[in-house]
């Protein structure tokens, strides 16, 4: 009985406490190392640059991404189409057609002597390669031969752009019909803030990193939408201001969408115009939170001014 009671006296007096000490040593270790792992992801999480740069079209669910000069491509194609007064659905069609090409990047090269978003090719009349890599002439080109197609708006899209393009792979086109189709819906202005575009490491608090002209959005606007956009310079310093309602007048609710074409238009084009801010329907793009898209704007910063929903102006401002 002694002998028990000396070993269970043991037991209870000395290796029984010691045992919890250890344990109470171990929770503690292990509560400082997962604070110094969360400490550490903090840390690294604070010290992480901007997102790369990329544009996201998001709308009914559906997500594109692409490239700066991908979604420039696009903007550009857009806006020519707009500048010869034809439908979404001729849109859609040459997107589909240059995603297909080339995914909507300018190739100086292709199959044989084919070049640009529609691989085109000099030795068959499209024009010479100078013309044919100038996205705006390679559009109108494009368009030029889709609108000589009876009913092309009525026609399956691989169908209407086969036509166009003679291609040797005439179904492959079907399968960017989806991706067009939201493109499109963001770059005509049917869906409202739909593109964003982020500026990326290199370009934290302007679009480049480098000066922006004015001049230079200005004489590109000019060239893709034609007559139809009457841009001027704006109070605020370094911007340009677009009227949103089409020239010549607009029903209710057209001005609301050329707004949009136009803000967005600007934001794709960020990258290569220096594009330091966009606003419109008091919501603003800003180079420098690229990463959180469209934002609300303050009612008093949308008043008659850079808000442009009082006044229906899209305001571009370029980097200083």
């Amino acid at each position: 009985m002694s002998q028990k009671s000396g070993k269970s006296g043991r037991s209870t007096t000395s290796t029984k406490p010691a045992k919890r000490k250890r344990r109470g040593r171990t929770f503690l270790t292990a509560a400082v190392v997962l604070l110094g792992l969360a400490g550490y992801g903090l840390y690294h999480a604070q010290d992480k640059g901007p997102a790369a740069a990329g544009c996201t079209v998001t709308a009914d669910g559906d997500t594109l991404d692409l490239s700066p000069s991908q979604a420039a491509n696009a903007a550009t194609v857009a806006a020519v189409a707009t500048s010869r007064g034809l439908p979404e659905r001729a849109l859609t069609i040459a997107l589909a057609t240059a995603l297909q090409e080339s995914r909507l990047d300018n190739l100086d090269h292709g199959d044989r002597d084919s070049l640009g978003l529609f691989q085109q090719r000099p030795s068959q009349g499209w024009g010479t390669a100078q013309q044919i890599l100038d996205p705006v002439y390679a559009s109108n080109a494009f368009f030029d031969g889709l609108v000589k197609i009876e009913g092309y708006s009525r026609l399956p899209l691989t169908v209407a752009a086969q036509r166009v393009q003679k291609s040797g792979f005439p179904q492959a086109y079907a399968k960017h019909e989806t991706d067009a189709t939201l493109l499109s819906a963001a770059l005509t202005g049917r869906k409202a803030a739909a593109l964003s575009c982020t500026t990326g490491a290199d370009t934290p608090y302007s679009a480049g990193g480098r000066l922006g002209r004015t001049e230079r959005v200005t004489d590109r606007l000019t060239r893709e939408f034609g007559s139809q956009v009457k841009p001027r310079a704006a109070v605020e310093p370094r911007t340009v201001a677009v009227p949103a309602a089409p020239a010549g007048g607009a029903a209710e609710g057209d001005g609301a969408r050329r707004g949009w074409e136009l803000a967005q238009w600007a934001v794709a084009h960020a990258h290569d115009l220096k594009v330091e801010q966009v606003t419109f329907g008091g919501r603003k793009w800003a180079a420098a939170q690229s990463g959180k898209g469209w934002q609300k704007q303050r009612p008093d910063s949308a008043k008659g001014g850079s808000g442009a929903a009082p006044d229906g102006f899209v305001r571009i401002t370029v980097a200083q």
